[in-house]
């Protein structure tokens, strides 16, 4: 398959989950293949993202869980926790699942290039450690994204922060910590440490959290923040944070308030790592918030040059890069043509309780499909009548008045990514709300009340 044209008949330019799918896809298809990537393989996800950050979550549950294993017979006394081997727990495991991605790539018979790649042209790319170029057939830019967060200038003392890349190594725990964001990270994050014994104040700018998402949703996490013992400061933001002599931040808010912190974690958005990487120099356009612009089969304007992932900002998310890629990689060596469809997709955020989440949300549906029927319940789970939990579920049917398809389901509780998973099936199908219905229960379980609700939700006129 190589053309002797190219050094390569694919170049990887990032080794996190999507482009080692399309590498390896692409290497096992014959294709000659080589993924360049400056950091660590695995990408975000594996390395500083949502492998270490669920780790985190079950370290902060189980001090929940033993505290409330009390209320069936279990005696909780003399229990302590030891974050410096929880987290060096982790990285191990982080090590273990970087070697694998490597292994993998290898031995479908990529080659893995350990530094950055640059485009000098459409086909070809300058590899800034070593300094020599290589050519390739096919580019894939598959970088992914990074964190942001504000300058100096427009947040003075915003270098006494810390953001999701370094949470990770945050050892010893701090007594306080400020959250900056109101999105999933931000949210996962005051959850993990107010579990783990910190003292945690939410700030957000925008007046109800989770924007995008469903308003029973948001609403039903803004309890669980509150029950949790997590501040919630809303309508507000940095003006400018100091670091005492005490190693105190003592960030001053736009609403006039000051809040005092050992540690300030920024979790106010991410951007497409496409800075520097050349892509003027390759024909490749970008978009206003410089991701790269693809087509439905991940093409961007240089013909020659595909992106998959964070890069392009369509949905960031692990699952998706590792679908665009593998289409791709069928698409363009496999003699398989077909592209990643974005409807419809599953979504989890690990609050305490998490949330499980697919297709379309009320307003959302409203708005497309005009009439539209929503059965819901919220109660309090089994588990929760013995343990002391005042914790509740959430379960919300969104329905198309017109032909009873299921639009949306929305799942606040214990268990809802592991719930939502499983319907994202039905909702992928177009499964109706008969086909809901005619599902036999299985009982005792939460998961059952997605197939007993029969009453339609009415809203109350005030």
């Amino acid at each position: 398959m190589t053309s002797p044209a190219y050094d390569y008949d694919l170049f990887v330019i990032g080794g996190g989950s999507g482009g080692v799918r399309a590498a390896r896809i692409a290497a096992q298809a014959g294709a000659k293949v080589a993924v360049a990537e400056e950091y660590r393989m695995g990408g975000t996800c594996v390395v500083r993202g949502c492998v270490p950050k669920k780790f985190m979550v079950y370290a902060s549950d189980y001090g929940k869980q033993i505290r409330q294993s009390a209320g069936f017979g279990w005696s909780v006394s003399g229990i302590s926790y030891d974050h410096t081997a929880f987290l060096k727990a982790v990285h191990a495991e982080v090590d273990r699942l970087s070697a694998i991605y490597d292994r993998n790539l290898k031995s479908a018979g990529a080659e893995i290039l350990p530094e950055r790649a640059e485009f000098v042209d459409a086909h070809t790319l300058r590899l800034t450690m070593s300094g020599r170029t290589v050519t390739a057939n096919r580019i894939l830019i598959a970088t992914g994204g990074h964190v942001w967060r504000p300058t100096a200038e427009e947040l003075p003392g915003v270098e006494h922060t810390i953001t999701s890349n370094e949470v990770f190594f945050l050892d010893p725990l701090p007594k306080r910590m400020l959250v900056a964001g109101g999105g999933f990270v931000a949210l996962e994050f005051a959850h993990v440490f107010a579990g783990l014994g910190v003292d945690v104040t939410v700030i957000y700018r925008g007046e109800k959290i989770l924007r995008g998402f469903d308003e029973d949703v948001r609403d039903g996490v803004t309890e669980g923040l509150a029950q949790a013992g997590i501040k919630l400061v809303t309508g507000t933001v940095f003006e400018r944070i100091d670091l005492g002599a005490d190693g105190v931040r003592r960030a001053r808010l736009t609403n006039g308030s000051t809040l005092e912190a050992e540690a300030i974690l920024m979790a106010v958005g991410r951007a497409a790592n496409t800075g520097g990487l050349g892509c003027d120099k390759a024909g490749v356009a970008l978009g206003q918030n410089g991701a790269v612009i693809v087509d439905d089969w991940s093409r961007t304007s240089a013909a020659n040059i595909w992106a998959v992932g964070d890069v392009t900002d369509r949905v960031n998310l692990t699952p998706v890069a590792i679908r665009e890629g593998h289409a791709f990689a069928d698409t363009e060596f496999g003699g398989k043509p077909w592209h990643m469809d974005h409807t419809d997709i599953p979504t989890a955020v690990f609050t305490q309780p998490e949330v499980g989440t697919v297709g379309l949300s009320e307003a959302d549906a409203r708005a497309a499909f005009g009439e539209i029927d929503i059965y819901k319940t919220n109660f309090k789970p089994m588990k929760n009548a013995l343990n002391g939990s005042s914790s509740r579920m959430l379960m919300k049917l969104v329905v198309r008045a017109a032909d009873q398809r299921v639009l949306g389901v929305h799942i606040v509780g214990e268990d809802a990514a592991e719930m939502i998973q499983m319907v994202a099936i039905a909702v992928k199908l177009g499964a109706t709300k008969q086909d809901f219905d005619r599902t036999c229960a299985l009982h005792p379980s939460s998961a059952e009340e997605l197939v007993t609700m029969r009453t339609k939700w009415v809203p109350e006129v005030a």
